[in-house]
């Protein structure tokens, strides 16, 4: 309808000049991106795990981006995740192993950072980076830990100041806590300055104490308060009235006469206090010689555990692998992480091989050389596109080899099993082959002796591979392929042990 009074006017001419000014926002909002986290500050328990949220604004996938945790710089930072991959180089040691993306929503555009096992080195401020070509969005998160250290110690030193010393002490707190003394009916009681020490752990110890003059106080309540949390731990004590000093009637006079007492004393009192004065500092220095032993052996103790406890992890993960390999099938990085030239406890946990690289002018040289070719196996012989490699004769063990540059059109690439067989009176060697072999776009698995094939499988590989690792283990009969740049698991022979001994393998043509 049209409104009364006002010829040739609708609501909808009345709305339409506002929705042309709002067509730009619209528009705009569909273009780039921001980062959004959590405004309120992020509280955790020390020791548990922490959740810092960030989230992209309008919701996309976050797998193509650059994804970067950090604190007061850039790098070394918390986290860099790139390429649907952590990148580990960047990283500062105290997170390896503790953050972590929480990769199930990647595609909704969360890129949310978890921490565990928090400490109280992670207490503090943390930026999250997201980059997408030459543009980036940043946001901040606080994070605050916590720890409710254990419930306070409160006990009667003995008699003071006319009246009772009491004590009260906590350890385990982070930050640094509040500590408050009360009577029975909750009013606050002033007390002397409390003294706070850190372990090496960054934890707060609190020793805090009371002189109670009033015997009729009863009770008096000692509360340790964590003040970004709020919570609290207390203790009360009873203080009977008879434990209290009485005033008798002689140290009321003799309190008249104390003054002059006092002046004739300070005389005599002078020399001694020189004395007294010199005996207190070097009982103070021997205290802080004390301390600082201390403080160093629970420093080297402590190291000892950090110590004792990364052995037994190491130990652990060693029997999981051992146990059941398996589980490690799509993890490459994994075992190159700990597949390394290193001995622990004197066992050798695993071998390395160079790099082989497919590289056409290397290998016209190689063929050049007559001695090279002397040197060849029957494999080799009357084959211009076969790579050699240098025979390693495994018996035993672990190894893992990449080969790079698998942009051909053929190959063959695996390993082969030479070892004896009696045939009448004679002993005659033979070749038992275990290969990826390529063809074209077609991939396939090859298990054969001489001409006999005990196992041939066609492979649905989307994207070919540019460089392959092999991992070899020996004990356990397995060789698998994986491709190095999306760590992708491509094919594992897990046929009957190995009898011989075991060589790599790449010709430069498809086995038919």
């Amino acid at each position: 309808k049209k409104m009364e009074g006002f010829p040739g006017f609708s609501p909808a001419s009345f709305l339409l000049p506002f929705l042309l000014l709002q067509v730009p926002t619209l528009c705009s909002a569909g273009f780039g991106f921001s980062v959004k986290a959590s405004a309120e500050p992020v509280v955790v328990l020390l020791g548990e795990d922490a959740i810092l949220p960030c989230q992209l604004y309008p919701a996309q996938s976050t797998a193509h981006m650059h994804i970067r945790w950090y604190r007061a710089q850039l790098s070394p930072a918390v986290l860099v995740f790139q390429d649907r991959q952590d990148l580990g180089g960047e990283q500062m040691l105290e997170y390896r192993g503790r953050a972590e993306l929480l990769g199930a929503s990647l595609g909704r555009g969360d890129a949310t950072l978890q921490i565990r096992r928090a400490r109280t080195s992670d207490h503090g401020q943390y930026r999250c980076r997201v980059e997408d070509g030459d543009v980036f969005q940043e946001a901040t998160v606080e994070l605050h830990v916590i720890g409710l250290g254990s419930v306070p110690h409160i006990y009667m030193m003995g008699p003071e100041e006319g009246g009772i010393r009491v004590l009260c002490s906590s350890g385990g707190w982070f930050p640094s806590p509040k500590v408050q003394w009360r009577d029975t009916a909750g009013v606050k009681l002033p007390s002397l300055p409390e003294s706070q020490s850190q372990d090496g752990d960054g934890l707060f110890r609190v020793v805090a104490s009371l002189v109670v003059k009033d015997s009729s106080v009863g009770n008096v309540t000692c509360s340790i308060q964590n003040l970004l949390s709020g919570q609290e731990k207390a203790s009360a004590i009873f203080l009977p009235e008879p434990f209290f000093p009485r005033v008798s009637p002689w140290k009321v006079a003799l309190a008249g006469t104390l003054p002059v007492i006092g002046i004739l004393l300070s005389g005599l009192s002078y020399v001694g206090w020189k004395q007294h004065q010199a005996k207190k500092r070097a009982i103070k220095e021997k205290k802080k010689e004390s301390q600082e032993t201390d403080q160093m052996r629970s420093e080297k103790e402590s190291v000892l555990k950090d110590q004792e406890k990364l052995e037994a992890e190491l130990e652990r993960r060693k029997k999981l692998y051992h146990e059941d390999w398996k589980k490690a099938l799509i993890y490459p990085d994994w075992r190159k992480e700990y597949f390394k030239p290193e001995i622990y406890n004197g066992d050798p946990l695993f071998s390395f091989l160079a790099l082989v690289s497919l590289n056409h002018e290397i290998f016209d040289q190689n063929n050049s050389d007559p001695k090279r070719k002397e040197n060849c196996n029957e494999e080799i012989q009357g084959d211009g596109n076969l790579i050699t490699l240098e025979k390693k004769d495994f018996k035993s063990g672990q190894y893992y080899w990449e080969v790079d540059k698998m942009d051909t059109d053929e190959w063959t690439l695996g390993i082969y099993e030479e070892h004896e067989e009696e045939n009448g009176l004679s002993k005659e060697a033979s070749k038992k082959f275990r290969v990826l072999v390529k063809r074209g776009c077609e991939y396939r698995a090859l298990a054969y002796c001489s001409q006999n094939i005990a196992l041939e499988e066609s492979l649905l590989i989307k994207e070919h591979p540019q460089k392959i690792v092999i991992f070899l283990d020996y004990e356990d009969s397995n060789l698998s392929f994986y491709d190095v740049a999306s760590g992708a698991h491509i094919f594992s022979f897990t046929q009957p042990s190995f009898s011989g001994s075991v060589n790599p393998y790449f010709k430069h043509k498809a086995i038919e």
